[in-house]
């Protein structure tokens, strides 16, 4: 019956809505630093047997294929797309990418995360009223463990390793004044996305495995330069236009099924 069609075509459109706001808001953070990208699998529900394969058939001969009719689709889950994003000069002290592997530690409440940690690719870092190395947005959030620049500080060196040091009035050499610490996971694309370019831990991601950056399967830092994001916005426009089309035919799917459930029904005049 039609019916079958209308609900099929309904699920259709309720899904690509979902990859339709999945798009655009990969599409608004197309110049955020650090942002990671997503995309919207799917998978086809229930279906409806009418002839099961493999049957004796009247004339004593099994029947080759089956008869089966779907009942739509869902959207499965969003899946995070890791992948580097673009290297972006701005030749600032206090501006950090990860090349490779990892993720930076920041400090957020403990009903915000486990443990009171979150992890984030953006390295634009900047200095709090007591010199702490925060992230540069509203809620300046501190980064773990925590990195403290004196006040006198002339010139900030960040190493690949990760070892931040300053040089001081009267001295001749830098001094070493704290050590950046990367984290990673055994399934990254498990995180919860909390906004602000935060992700945080949970089961599904194994539990955080934390080392100093070059070291293992840690990436370096590169200071003077950001990550931007990884979204790639021709792919996202034409992903774009495909779920128009795609919803433009499943809402054809249901004008055409309504208009026969309509000729049903006129069968009794």
């Amino acid at each position: 019956m039609a019916i079958l069609a209308l609900h099929s075509a309904a699920t259709g459109m309720s899904a690509l809505s979902t990859k339709l706001d999945v798009t655009a808001n990969n599409l608004a953070n197309v110049n955020t630093d650090g942002f990671k990208g997503s995309r919207v699998n799917f998978q086809d529900l229930l279906y409806v047997e009418k002839a099961q394969a493999g049957v004796e058939n009247a004339s004593g001969d099994q029947r080759p294929i089956g008869s089966y009719v779907g009942l739509g689709v869902k959207v499965s889950g969003t899946q995070l797309d890791f992948r580097q994003g673009p290297v972006i000069a701005t030749d600032r002290q206090l501006d950090v990418m990860i090349e490779g592997r990892g993720f930076f530690q920041i400090q957020v409440g403990a009903d915000e995360a486990p443990n009171g940690i979150a992890y984030t690719r953006a390295g634009n870092l900047t200095r709090n009223e007591d010199g702490e190395l925060v992230l540069a947005t509203d809620s300046g959030r501190r980064l773990e463990p925590a990195i403290t620049i004196p006040d006198d500080a002339q010139g900030i060196s960040i190493s690949l390793d990760g070892r931040v040091s300053v040089l001081q009035p009267g001295a001749t050499q830098p001094s070493e004044v704290g050590q950046i610490q990367l984290a990673s996971f055994a399934n990254p694309a498990g995180l919860k996305q909390i906004g602000e370019n935060l992700f945080v831990e949970s089961a599904a991601t194994g539990p955080a495995i934390t080392g100093e950056p070059a070291q293992q399967q840690f990436g370096g830092i590169r200071q003077g330069t950001l990550e931007g994001s990884n979204v790639d916005p021709t792919m996202e426009l034409i992903s774009l236009i495909r779920t128009q089309r795609a919803f433009e035919m499943n809402s054809q799917s249901i004008r055409t099924a309504d208009e026969v459930l309509q000729q049903v029904a006129q069968l009794r005049r």
